[in-house]
Parts: C-alpha cells; sequence; structure tokens
C-alpha cells in the first residue's frame, strides 16, 4: 500500500486500508462531532498503515474552526472524556503533561500553549499540603522545547523528568501534519500508542511510548500543516480527473524527493487557529485531570 504523509490514523487506512485485517474502524456522531476510532491490532497492519499497534480517536468538528463556541465545548468535553477513559483513574501519582513544539514557530506551538492553559497542581500537594483542594488531582507539566534550541533531545529531558516524578501516566500534546487540507483546525487525534517528536514535518527524533519510558503514554495533536507536494497533486487531480492514478503518485513522489519535497503549507489565520485549539484542548485535558471540579471552577482557573 502506498504510504502518505499524515500522522491520522484515520486517513492512513482511508487510503488502502479499507478492509485490511487486523484494523476495526468505528465511525459515529455525537454532539455535532464526528469521531472516528481506528484499532490497528496486528504489526502486519501496522507496517501496511505506517502507524503503531494501539487504538487512535479522531474528533472532527468544522465549526470549530468557524469559532463557534458550542463546537468548541462539545469538542472539549468529548475529548476529555477520551482521554480520561485511556487514563484510567488508578493511582495517585501526578500525570505529567508534555507540550511538544517550538513556541517560536506558530503552527509547531500547539504543545507549549496547550500546556500554558493546563490546571497545574503537583507543587501545591508538594510544598502546601495544607491548603490543597482535596478534590483534585497532582497533575505536572513541562514545555521542552526542540532540540535546535535548547540542545537537548525533548526524550532525554522526559526521561529524567519520569524518574524524577515518578507519573502515572504522561499526556503529550503536538502539532500533527494532515492528507486533506480541510483537516487543518478542524480534526483532533487521541492515541495510547505515544507519540514521535517532529514526525509530522518529517524531523524524527526519539519515541515517547510506553515502551521507552516505562509508563504510558497518550498523545493528543491536531493537523497544523499539510505538505506542498500533496497539495500539488492534489491540484493536478481537480484539473485533470482523468490523470492515472500511478500518474499523480509519480508525480507526487518526485515533488518529495526534489528540493521542494519538504515543503510545508499551513493557513494563514493560524495563529488564531492554534490559540482556539490549544484552548480546547487544555479544557478537555483539565477536565480528565480534575474531575471532581465543576466546569465553571475549571473555566474559572483557566482564564
Amino acid at each position: 500500500m502506498r504510504q502518505i504523509r499524515t500522522d491520522l490514523a484515520m486517513e492512513s487506512f482511508g487510503h488502502g486500508g479499507e478492509g485490511m485485517p487486523g484494523v476495526h474502524v468505528n465511525h459515529w456522531e455525537e454532539m455535532g462531532v464526528s469521531l472516528t476510532e481506528v484499532v490497528v491490532e496486528t504489526e502486519e497492519a501496522s507496517r501496511a498503515l505506517g502507524k503503531a499497534v494501539g487504538v487512535y480517536m479522531t474528533l472532527e468538528c468544522p465549526a470549530i474552526r468557524q469559532r463557534d463556541l458550542d463546537a468548541r465545548l462539545a469538542v472539549a468535553n468529548l475529548l476529555g472524556e477520551e482521554i480520561a477513559r485511556m487514563l484510567g483513574r488508578e493511582g495517585d501519582a501526578p500525570v505529567l503533561v508534555v507540550g511538544l513544539g517550538n513556541r517560536r514557530i506558530t503552527p509547531d506551538s500547539l504543545g507549549p500553549q496547550t500546556v500554558d492553559r493546563t490546571l497545574v497542581t503537583r507543587h501545591m500537594f508538594e510544598e502546601l499540603p495544607d491548603f490543597a483542594d482535596e478534590r483534585m488531582r497532582s497533575v505536572c507539566a513541562i514545555a521542552p522545547g526542540v532540540l535546535g534550541v535548547t540542545g537537548i533531545e525533548t526524550m532525554e529531558m522526559v526521561e529524567a523528568l519520569v524518574a524524577k516524578v515518578r507519573p502515572r501516566a504522561i499526556l503529550c500534546v503536538d502539532s500533527l501534519a494532515a492528507r486533506a487540507a480541510g483537516r487543518i483546525g478542524t480534526a483532533i487525534q487521541l492515541t495510547d500508542t505515544g507519540i514521535q517528536p517532529g514526525s509530522g514535518v518529517g524531523n524524527h527524533r526519539r519515541s515517547l511510548t510506553r515502551e521507552t519510558l516505562g509508563v504510558p503514554v497518550i498523545a493528543v495533536g491536531m493537523p497544523t500543516v499539510i505538505y506542498a507536494a500533496t497539495l500539488t497533486r492534489d491540484a493536478m487531480e481537480t484539473l485533470s480527473p482523468d490523470t492515472a492514478e500511478d500518474d499523480l503518485d509519480r508525480v507526487e513522489q518526485e515533488l518529495l524527493t526534489g528540493a521542494q519535497g519538504e515543503m510545508v503549507v499551513t493557513p494563514r489565520e493560524i495563529d488564531e487557529i492554534i490559540s482556539d485549539t490549544a484552548g480546547v484542548i487544555a479544557t478537555a485535558v483539565n477536565r480528565a485531570l480534575q474531575p471532581d471540579l465543576s466546569q465553571e471552577e475549571i473555566m474559572a482557573m483557566m482564564s
């Protein structure tokens, strides 16, 4: 099966995975949000799709890009429920939230901006236990930056924190790449397979997974970019509908291997998209990690 450049499992499945043994897909809709669950069960299916064995949940809602408040709340609620389900509620150890990406590059700043709005409480339990709200859970967070800025691998930082903090789970937030431009700012993927920082733009770093860190690693991300070569292929397909699929594939591969192959494209309103989506994801994270607080209390603490 032809590999396509996307971080979304639902897009990988949609390009040749239909009916594939070892892959199960479910679609449904709630509160105006389309949900797609892709479960990769076997190593053979994993190699074919280019996705690790595990569960991938994608929530799609075009209205959030139009800044519809009801839609954003619906996505945050549903995403929070799914995060809580994947994390479970066992143990009193803190959950570590890791905001991956480069704060200085807007399309790559989703992780750091989400961390900025995450309710961190571990210091309260450690330093001021008498004043800590008993309803709250222990949460700590970090935005480690990128290797080119810090000179330190993200994995090295997270490994050190895991050894010191001993979290019960890690929740990573990162920017992704999509196959379809329409999913930028409208789709959010959640997976229990962990994440490879920089994979969306071909800048592969060491993976953050249960196998490498020894604790469950949940990853949340939203597409913020698409490859220019993919857009070119789509434009050719639109202009020449009769062009053979093999010819389109060949042109795309030639573009990808050329000097312009690593070029990525992002919407001009990406500042608003990142800010809004970071708020949606942070709300979902806070609801999942602080289930005993009301929505009003969480929103008040985030403001």
